[in-house]
């Protein structure tokens, strides 16, 4: 009994002994144990929640805190030594890989799926669909009646409202569409769930919202959103009009796509490595699958059902 008490202190004492310390003698956090911050926009919610908690329970060694907040400020808190890995839906742009570099990092950037953007309408509204062009001319206050969009409908004024003013969303349709400048009736709530809480109750307005939040049928905040909003058809032009389903976005054919990118600063493999790791792997592109977005290293199979009646 002495000896086999001896053999285990004496493992114990080389675990301790080999664990990566920094200069002060401090642990550091490895690839699955130990803690990290980490920022993620927003609108991404619902997905890296998932992602979270089936991560820390594979690994309960290690925790995460995840900041969300807007697409601009995680990048700040990135670039500040804030946190080391952010979930956003864009790459680094080449100012910000040169200060990284300037640090004598080699920042790291996975695209780990492509999800959509929703455009959402309070089901008291007639309207439902609306094409590329008809939302350029909103967003820039050509359009700002219902009845410019269709004859016969209201004079109301058309409200657009996006999550935050530093969204990834906003950045979007800014840099898709080549807008400078919102039109005054574009304006920001404090998050998506506010977004789909204000069509709810406003029949005039147009919100716009991360496809992460209304896409994962067996979440019951999801469909607890789906029951009080109705989710729209975008066109690129006058031709058909798709809704944002995993199976349109896989094919290129909803038109307001977006890539969701992981970007990682850590000088070597740490914690946030490891996250990274797991989204871009098999058990985290799986996660992306089941939650309705488009995985970005694994196939996506799709079905194509036809609704014909059975003969006799």
């Amino acid at each position: 009994m002495k000896s086999l008490f001896c053999a285990v202190v004496t493992g114990l004492f080389f675990l301790y002994s080999c664990s990566p310390r920094d200069k002060k003698g401090n642990f550091l956090d490895t690839t699955t144990s130990g803690h990290v911050k980490i920022a993620v926009d927003e609108s991404l919610k619902p997905l890296l929640d998932t992602e979270l908690d089936t991560f820390e329970a594979l690994y309960q060694r290690a925790h995460i805190d995840i900041i969300y907040t807007s697409e601009g400020e995680a990048m700040n808190l990135l670039l500040n030594d804030s946190v080391r890995l952010a979930v956003i839906t864009r790459g680094l742009l080449p100012s910000e890989m040169e200060m990284l570099k300037s640090l004598k990092l080699e920042p790291t950037q996975v695209s780990i799926a492509k999800e959509g953007i929703a455009a959402i309408f309070n089901k008291k509204n007639p309207d439902s669909v609306i094409t590329l062009p008809q939302i350029k001319d909103i967003l820039t206050g050509k359009i700002s009646t219902w009845n410019q969009l269709r004859k016969g409908a209201s004079k109301d004024s058309i409200q657009v409202v996006f999550d935050q003013p530093a969204s990834g969303i906003v950045r979007y349709f800014k840099d898709s569409l080549k807008i400078d400048k919102l039109a005054p009736n574009c304006f920001a709530v404090k998050g998506n769930p506010a977004v789909i809480d204000f069509i709810a109750t406003r029949p005039h307005a147009i919100g716009l919202v991360g496809v992460s939040w209304i896409s994962d049928g067996d979440d019951s905040t999801t469909n607890v959103f789906l029951n009080t909003v109705r989710i729209g058809g975008v066109s690129r032009d006058t031709g058909e009009y798709y809704q944002p389903y995993q199976a349109y976005i896989a094919q290129g054919q909803y038109p307001l796509t977006r890539n969701i990118m992981a970007i990682n600063r850590e000088g070597r493999a740490g914690l946030g490595s490891g996250f990274l790791a797991f989204l871009a792997g098999e058990k985290g592109q799986r996660i992306i699958l089941k939650a309705g977005l488009v995985p970005s290293t694994m196939p996506v199979r799709i079905v194509e059902i036809k609704r014909e009646p059975l003969q006799n």
